[in-house]
């Protein structure tokens, strides 16, 4: 039978201590009753022979605080003997006395026949009587038992990392913890090939930086990525990375495209075709090279060279030329999940990224969910413009997802791009940007 709770008054308060001597206290509104027995189990009939007989006396159920070795349980203790266990919605006042052990051989003992004798004969549950059915939750409400928050490894950097460096155990710092998030990020693997596309219809607004930037920070994080060099002549892409053992381009895949895309072929034989960065860990797609040569890649074209890189690469990073107005460079949108505009903060580069957007926003419902989603990046011309970056950055931050600035670097303005010879702060920019770009993904 239930225990009628709604009869439970705020007093008596009732603590019990069980301890591992078989000694105990039992404490009413503030008077402490010393118990010992020869057992535990009989320490536990003595205290609740008490508290059975205090609320018998009461004429009501009262509620009992116990603790012993495994722990507190809170119990409601009825004048028939019948116990539940409860969980208080606030702790007792005295709750806190119940952890001060009780000396083990008190001057006023009171034994286990004293107790008998002075108490009615009752029910003698023990006093953490088990749970009753009715109480019992469904194994369904049960969460994890592994979902425990994962521990934060110790600081690697700055003085920290130095300290820790000596032994000591000192966790990141608020920078260090931003860092090791976007990482996270930029090492993240997606169900599917993504395709980024980075535009910008001027020339010179730093589009082939931007991608051997953040290929270089997602190859190096998470691997198997390529950069596209979407042009539809020569770009320069192939210019400023590696070159492998061969001077194969986009053309030479779309020739072999059908063998690429056969059910035998694999995941290797797009090494033929494509040159592999070293250091940075991601490959690139160079576009076609020849001096005298006349073909210009068109939209067909361009699905299926999609076709190809997506069978052996999760993530894309497509460079592009300066025609919006081009066949491959729209069909370059449609496959794009991501859309990256980068600029320099010269006027006519920020005013041509401006109008990248736009035209996208009113070309079609799809290509202006890509424009506003988009991530722009700023990246200084030369020392000394910081905050003519700023500027330029908080003019693109109302109309897009994020935006991004990257401070000049002698190491990216000629020759190959190498991600390990940019400065710190270069370095630590262009993770920011991957970071951003991969929370569109």
């Amino acid at each position: 039978m239930a225990i009628e709770k709604s009869l439970i008054q705020p007093e008596p308060v009732i603590s019990a201590i069980i301890n591992g001597d078989n000694t105990g206290v039992l404490k009413i509104n503030g008077d402490e009753h010393p118990y010992e027995a020869p057992d535990v189990n009989e320490l536990r009939q003595a205290l609740m022979k008490r508290v059975i007989g205090e609320a018998a006396t009461l004429g009501r159920p009262v509620r009992v605080t116990s603790m012993d070795d495994t722990g507190v349980s809170y119990l409601v203790v009825s004048p028939a003997g019948d116990v539940e266990e409860e969980q208080p919605t606030t702790v007792p006042e005295d709750a806190s006395a119940i952890i001060e052990r009780i000396p083990s051989a008190p001057a006023a003992t009171i034994t286990m026949a004293a107790a008998t004798t002075a108490t009615t004969v009752v029910r003698e549950p023990a006093l953490t009587a088990a749970p009753a059915a009715a109480t019992r939750r469904s194994i369904r409400e049960a969460g994890s038992f592994l979902a425990a928050p994962s521990a934060v490894e110790p600081a690697t950097q700055g003085i920290r990392g130095v300290l820790n460096s000596l032994g000591f155990s000192l966790g990141p710092s608020e920078d260090e913890l931003s860092e090791r998030e976007d990482i996270r990020l930029a090492s993240k693997h997606f169900a599917g090939t993504r395709t980024i596309a980075v535009v910008n219809q001027k020339g010179g607004s730093n589009k082939t930086p931007t991608v051997a930037g953040l290929a270089a920070v997602f190859g190096r994080n998470g691997g198997s990525v390529v950069g596209w060099d979407n042009n539809p002549t020569t770009g320069t892409l192939g210019w400023r990375t590696e070159q492998g053992d061969h001077a194969r381009s986009a053309l030479d895949v779309i020739a072999a495209a059908d063998a690429l895309l056969s059910p035998t072929a694999q995941s290797a034989d797009i090494n033929a075709f494509v040159h592999h960065q070293s250091t940075d860990k991601y490959d690139v797609l160079r576009s076609d090279a020849d001096v005298d040569g006349t073909h210009e890649v068109t939209a067909e074209e361009v699905d299926v060279l999609h076709r190809v890189v997506s069978k052996y690469y999760r993530l894309i990073l497509m460079d592009s030329g300066n025609n919006h107005r081009s066949a491959e460079w729209n069909r370059m949108i449609d496959h794009a999940d991501q859309l990256v505009v980068p600029t320099t903060n010269e006027e006519d580069r920020v005013e041509a990224a401006l109008l990248t957007l736009q035209g996208l926003d009113l070309k079609a419902e799809r290509s202006a969910g890509l424009a506003s989603n988009a991530v722009v990046i700023v990246s200084e011309r030369q020392r000394g413009e910081a905050r003519l970056s700023q500027e330029t950055a908080e003019k693109f931050r109302p109309y897009v997802r994020d935006v991004v600035v990257v401070p000049f670097d002698e190491a990216l303005k000629s020759g190959q791009i190498r991600f390990g010879a940019l400065q710190p702060a270069t370095r630590r920019a262009w993770l920011r940007a991957a970071a951003a770009v991969a929370r569109g993904l």
